[in-house]
C-alpha cells in the first residue's frame, strides 16, 4: 500500500532520518514509539505530504487514502454542530442530500416526470453511499467517544480542545480511510472512550499507525512496533509487551557484539602501534588500518531506562489522617457533581481518582486541595504539607529562570551538585541545566515542573494528568520517583500503566458518591467486572434499572455482624503504631549500615545486622497481623 525506500530526511542540519526502509500492508496495525524530538510525527507528515524527502522516495497505490488525526486540528472552529462537522465524512452523501431536498420542494409546486426520474437517481447514488445510516453512524461514534446526545447539536466552537480533537477523529474514523495515522490520541480522551477506540479499531478495516505513549493501548491496537532511534526505524513483528522483551534480547546481542569488536579493535591498534616503525611488518600495519577503516562500526547500546538514585525526602511526617471529607455537595447548577459524599486519606495512601471526563475528577482534586467551594466538611490532619501539580501550573515557571534556578526555588535546600543530579534524572544533562524555561517544549516544561513538586518536601501530593506530554521513558521516571516517595499523593489520569504501577488504591465517583476499592488498578478491573456480571445475572433481561437502584437491595440484604468492630478498630491502630516504631526502627539501622566505618568494626557489624534480621522479623510479622485484622473488620461492615 505504502512503500518507503531509503529514506533520508534532514531538519535544520540535523539528520533524523538516514536510508531507512518501511512497508505499510494493507490491515497493518503500527505503533510508532520513540523518544521526544526523533521524529515520529515528522515521519507522520512525509508520508502525507507536507514534508519532501531529502533522499529515497515514498510511494503509494493509486487507491491509498490517508486520514490524518494531529495536533494542529485542536485549533480548528466553526459554527456548525459538531454532528454537522461529523458528518461533512460524507461529502457526497450530504450534497446529495440537499439536491434531495430541493428536488423534493420542486415536485410540491409541479410534479413532472423527469423530476421523478431525477430523484430516483440521486437517491440510488444516496442509498450507494449509505446516505440513509450517516447520521446514525455519526452519533454513534460521537456517543462512543464521550458526547451526549444532548452535545451533538451544539456549535463546535463551544467545545475545548481536548473535546475538538474528539469531533475531528470522530471524522475520520467515519472516513474509513485505508489507512489512518493518529497522533497521540489518547492525550484527550478519557478511559471509557479509549476502551471504546481500541475495540472500534480492533473491528477497523484499514490500515493503522498509532504514535502513542500509552503502553496499554498500543498492546491493545497494535501488532507491530516500529520504534524511531538512531536516524533509523526498526521494526518488531508484535504488540508493545513484544517488543520490550525482543528489545533487551536485540540489546543484549547487540552489546556482545559490541564488545567482541571493541576488544578486536583494541587488539588491532596494539598491533598497529607496536609493529608502525618496522619495516618488515609495514605491509601487516597498512592492512590492518584499512581494515579498521572500512569496519562497520557497532553502536554501543545506550540505557534508555533512566533510574533516580535519590530519595524524594519531605521534611516532616504527617498524622495518620491525611485528609477528611464529610458530606461533602458541590453543584454547578442544575449539575449534581457530588451530594452528601465522604472520604477519608490516611497516611500512605496512593490514590488514583479515575473516570470518565465530566464526572467532576478536577473538582474533586480542587475540594481536596482546598480550593473550591463546596458544602460540607474538610478537615485537613495533622502536620499536611500539601503540593498541587496540574498542567496549567506550568504557566508559573519562571521563563526567564535557568532550569537550575527553577529548581533553587523550590526550597528543597540541596546543593547545586544534588540539582544537577536530580536534573539529569529527569533527562535534562550536561548544559542543558542553564538552558531557559522558556525555550522548553510542553514536555520539557513538565518534567521541569514535576521535579519541583517532588523537590517541594510535601508529604501530600495532588497530580492531575501528570503524564501528558511525557513519552515513555519519562513516565518511567515519574513511576519511579513516586515508588520511591514516601508521601501520600491522590493522582487524576487516564494513564492505565501509570495508575497500575503506582496506586494502592481506585476512587471514582458513580452517584455523586466517591467510590472506595483498597487494591491496585487490574484488581479494580476484575472487580468492575465481576460487580457487572453479577447485575446481569440478578436482573431480568427486560428489567432496565441503573446500577444504584441494583445495588441498594444486595447491601441491605447483609447478615448482621456479631464481630466487635471498635475492638478491632483499636487493634488496628495500636498494631499501625508498633509498624511505625518499627518503620523508624529499620530506617536508622540502614542508615547505620550503610557508613564505611561500620566494617571495620567486625563485632558491631554483626550485632546491627543480627539486629537489623530481628526488626525486619518483627515487622514482617506485625505487617500479616494488620492485613489479616483489615480484612477481618471489612467483612463485619
Amino acid at each position: 500500500m505504502i512503500s518507503v525506500n531509503n529514506l533520508s530526511f534532514y531538519f535544520g542540519g540535523r539528520a533524523l532520518y538516514e536510508n531507512v526502509n518501511l512497508h505499510i500492508k494493507p490491515k497493518d496495525r503500527i505503533g510508532l514509539i520513540g523518544a521526544n524530538g526523533t521524529g515520529k510525527s515528522t515521519l507522520l507528515k512525509l508520508l502525507i505530504g507536507d514534508y519532501k524527502p531529502d533522499g529515497g522516495d515514498i510511494s503509494k497505490s493509486g487507491d491509498c487514502s490517508i486520514g490524518f488525526l494531529n495536533q494542529d486540528l485542536l485549533s480548528y472552529q466553526t459554527d456548525d454542530s459538531i454532528l454537522s462537522v461529523a458528518m461533512q465524512a460524507f461529502e457526497r452523501a450530504v450534497e446529495l442530500q440537499k439536491k434531495i431536498d430541493e428536488v423534493l420542494h420542486q415536485m410540491e409546486v409541479a410534479y413532472e416526470d423527469k423530476l421523478v426520474d431525477k430523484l430516483t437517481k440521486l437517491q440510488e447514488e444516496f442509498d450507494t453511499l449509505d446516505g440513509y445510516t450517516a447520521q446514525s453512524k455519526s452519533e454513534e461514534i460521537l456517543e462512543g467517544l464521550g458526547f451526549n446526545t444532548s452535545d451533538l447539536q451544539r456549535p463546535l466552537k463551544e467545545f475545548s480542545g481536548g473535546w475538538r480533537m474528539r469531533v475531528m477523529l470522530a471524522k475520520l474514523l467515519l472516513m474509513k480511510p485505508s489507512l489512518l495515522m493518529l497522533d497521540e490520541p489518547t492525550n484527550h480522551l478519557d478511559l471509557p472512550s479509549i476502551k471504546w477506540i481500541e475495540e472500534y479499531l480492533d473491528r477497523y478495516e484499514g490500515a493503522v499507525i498509532v504514535v502513542s505513549h500509552d503502553r496499554y493501548f498500543l498492546d491493545n491496537v497494535c501488532d507491530s512496533i516500529v520504534e524511531v532511534s538512531n536516524q533509523s526505524l526498526n521494526l518488531y513483528s508484535g504488540n508493545y509487551s513484544f517488543y520490550i522483551e525482543e528489545k533487551q534480547l536485540r540489546n543484549e546481542i547487540q552489546k556482545g557484539a559490541y564488545e567482541n569488536q571493541q576488544a578486536q579493535i583494541r587488539q588491532t591498534e596494539r598491533f598497529i602501534q607496536r609493529f608502525k616503525a618496522k619495516a618488515t611488518k609495514a605491509r601487516q600495519v597498512q592492512s590492518r588500518v584499512k581494515a579498521l577503516a572500512r569496519l562497520d562500526k557497532i553502536e554501543e547500546v545506550v540505557d534508555e531506562n533512566a533510574k533516580i538514585n535519590f530519595k524524594f525526602n519531605f521534611g516532616s511526617q504527617s498524622g495518620r489522617n491525611i485528609l477528611d471529607l464529610k458530606n461533602i455537595s458541590k453543584s454547578y447548577g442544575s449539575l449534581h457533581i457530588l451530594s452528601s459524599a465522604s472520604a477519608l486519606i490516611e497516611r500512605g495512601d496512593k490514590i488514583a481518582l479515575i473516570g470518565a471526563n465530566g464526572k467532576g475528577k478536577s473538582t474533586l482534586l480542587r475540594i481536596i486541595a482546598g480550593t473550591e467551594t463546596m458544602e460540607g466538611g474538610r478537615e485537613e490532619g495533622h502536620n499536611v504539607k500539601l503540593s498541587f501539580f496540574a498542567q496549567h501550573q506550568l504557566e508559573s515557571l519562571n521563563l526567564n529562570n535557568d532550569l537550575l534556578s527553577e529548581l533553587q526555588q523550590a526550597g528543597s535546600r540541596k546543593t547545586d551538585m544534588e540539582l544537577r543530579s536530580i536534573l539529569g534524572c529527569f533527562l535534562f544533562s550536561d548544559d542543558d541545566v542553564y538552558k531557559k524555561i522558556k525555550v522548553l517544549s510542553g514536555g520539557e516544561k513538565s518534567r521541569v515542573a514535576m521535579a519541583k513538586v517532588l523537590l517541594s518536601e510535601a508529604n501530600f501530593l495532588l497530580l492531575d494528568e501528570p503524564t501528558n506530554h511525557l513519552d515513555m521513558q519519562s513516565v518511567n521516571i515519574l513511576i519511579h520517583a513516586l515508588n520511591t516517595y514516601q508521601g501520600s499523593f491522590v493522582t487524576v489520569s487516564h494513564d492505565r500503566h501509570f495508575v497500575s504501577n503506582v496506586a494502592n488504591k481506585i476512587w471514582w465517583i458513580e452517584d455523586q458518591e466517591i467510590k472506595v476499592y483498597p487494591g491496585s488498578y487490574e484488581e479494580w478491573e476484575v472487580y468492575m467486572e465481576e460487580r457487572v456480571l453479577n447485575q446481569k445475572q440478578s436482573v431480568p433481561e427486560q428489567v432496565k434499572v441503573e446500577i444504584k437502584e441494583i445495588a441498594k437491595p444486595v447491601e441491605a440484604a447483609k447478615p448482621k455482624s456479631t464481630v466487635n468492630t471498635r475492638e478491632i478498630s483499636n487493634k488496628i491502630s495500636k498494631i499501625e503504631a508498633d509498624i511505625a516504631q518499627l518503620e523508624s526502627q529499620k530506617s536508622e539501622l540502614e542508615i547505620e549500615l550503610a557508613k564505611p566505618e561500620l566494617y571495620n568494626n567486625a563485632s558491631k557489624l554483626s550485632d546491627i545486622q543480627t539486629k537489623y534480621t530481628e526488626v525486619k522479623s518483627q515487622l514482617s510479622t506485625k505487617e500479616s497481623e494488620w492485613e489479616v485484622l483489615i480484612e477481618t473488620l471489612e467483612a463485619a461492615k
